[in-house]
């Protein structure tokens, strides 16, 4: 999976003893997914990135894969998606 050369350093960097390594403060995977989604509403606002829904960095991410040439199951390996027809919304203007 292609990864910008400053995540994937701080992905190295980053300690881990487990699978999970998106942990909460205590370092433990989140609880559900809207825990999940709350922290990363947080995170967002802390690096400065108001107005900006996380269902479309979710997406920008998904188009910035599929310009990158991976398939779509990478794609859903990532984004969490089930269906091809929904990465293939996602992804549709990456093929213009």
């Amino acid at each position: 999976m292609p990864l910008p050369p400053q995540l994937l350093a701080i992905i190295e960097a980053t300690p881990s003893n487990q699978l999970t390594f998106i942990v909460t403060q205590h370092g433990k995977p989140f609880a559900n997914a809207q825990k999940f989604g709350n922290r990363m509403r947080h995170w967002a606002r802390e690096a400065g990135l108001t107005g900006c829904p996380l269902h479309s960095l979710r997406k920008a991410y998904c188009r910035s894969l599929a310009e990158a040439g991976c398939s779509e199951k990478e794609i859903a390996s990532v984004s969490g998606h089930k269906s091809p027809s929904e990465i293939a919304r996602y992804t549709k203007d990456a093929d213009q």
